[in-house]
């Protein structure tokens, strides 16, 4: 992963409070008919360290990464280890999230050495776009994504015809813009105005607002669910919904009872050319055989291929793997 400058606003949400009020569980359709798609599983997708993004170490429920020009220290639960780099490199940290503070934004951040800005410039490949200090320890970029970036750029320049991209629960954009960037038309959607906002700034720096991306602040169930009702379609749908959300309306998203109808609104709104829709699920307590068997079912009929596995970010100091999330897409022969 290559992995972003500076304007005055409030952080957007973190991936737990994204997403989809109250709502009915959703009414679904009866099991599609047809010969289940051919699997591959399981896939481990890698994210190595380079010059815009590395993963240095991990252990003792942290994590030591390089963002550009910053080292910063993170928590994360999986690394049950002990850290490969002695204590000395750990202290060279520009920025070691604390959240031991109430305060919002940069209050939960310490600075050991210069007190820093609350966005910095950083760099995916040759898109530009902004690194932020949030307050739920985030940063505005998921570097495991990469891999699944990578991939869509590849269908959207191999497919040698019009792209019509989805990104639904799209964040703060990375994905929106490398698949306008490499000739898609796309649209993002997300429930919170702040990511929207921020998302636009990164299409900004990116030298990128002559590209077609629509950018839309809804609930992303129902911004579904009405493209059914259009009869829209699209060649490339990305999923990246988190565990439990709220839509700008107060809507609620719980991953376990909602993904399941998302995903078959999802097939409803494939073109009749399709190339792959690919879902991402984080910080849930389930195997990936969970979400490829639901992957699997819901495109029965469809051809393809579903494959499904996690995503993982090779260590610099010891090459571990350190897992950040499940993956499960769909892809068209």
């Amino acid at each position: 992963m290559k992995t972003f400058r500076e304007k005055k606003h409030q952080p957007a949400p973190s991936r737990e409070d994204q997403g989809a009020q109250a709502r009915p569980a959703p009414r679904r359709s009866a099991r599609p008919q047809g010969a289940l798609p051919a699997e591959r599983l399981p896939v481990i997708l890698e994210v190595l360290p380079n010059k815009d993004y590395a993963l240095l170490d991990s252990g003792d429920g942290q994590k030591l990464e390089q963002y550009g020009p910053y080292r910063i220290v993170r928590p994360e639960g999986q690394a049950i280890w002990r850290p490969a780099l002695p204590e000395s490199e750990w202290a060279k940290a520009d920025a070691i999230f604390t959240g031991d503070t109430d305060e919002e934004g940069m209050g939960r951040w310490r600075f050991p050495k210069t007190p820093l800005g609350e966005t910095w410039p950083m760099r995916h490949e040759d898109i530009d776009y902004l690194g932020r200090f949030t307050s739920f320890r985030h940063v505005g970029v998921f570097p495991e994504q990469a891999t699944h970036w990578a991939f869509m750029r590849s269908l959207i320049e191999n497919a040698k015809r019009p792209v019509k991209v989805l990104n639904l629960f799209g964040y703060t954009g990375l994905a929106s813009l490398v698949a306008a960037k490499a000739g898609a038309h796309v649209t993002h959607v997300d429930a919170s105005k702040k990511a929207i906002g921020w998302a636009r700034e990164n299409q900004e720096l990116a030298r990128l607002t002559d590209k077609p991306i629509r950018w839309i602040c809804e609930d992303a169930m129902k911004f579904v669910e009405r493209e059914v009702r259009r009869g829209n379609g699209y060649e490339i749908i990305l999923l990246d919904p988190p565990a439990y959300g709220r839509g700008p309306k107060g809507e609620v998203w719980q991953l376990f009872e909602h993904l399941p109808a998302m995903v078959e609104a999802c097939r409803q709104i494939l073109s009749d050319k399709p190339l792959a829709v690919v879902l991402t699920a984080y910080s849930i307590r389930a195997s990936f055989f969970a979400i490829h068997t639901l992957m699997r079912d819901s495109f029965a009929g469809m051809g393809g291929c579903v494959e499904s596995g996690e995503l993982v970010i090779r260590e610099q100091a010891a090459g571990r793997a350190l897992s950040t999330s499940l993956f499960s897409r769909w892809v068209a022969e």
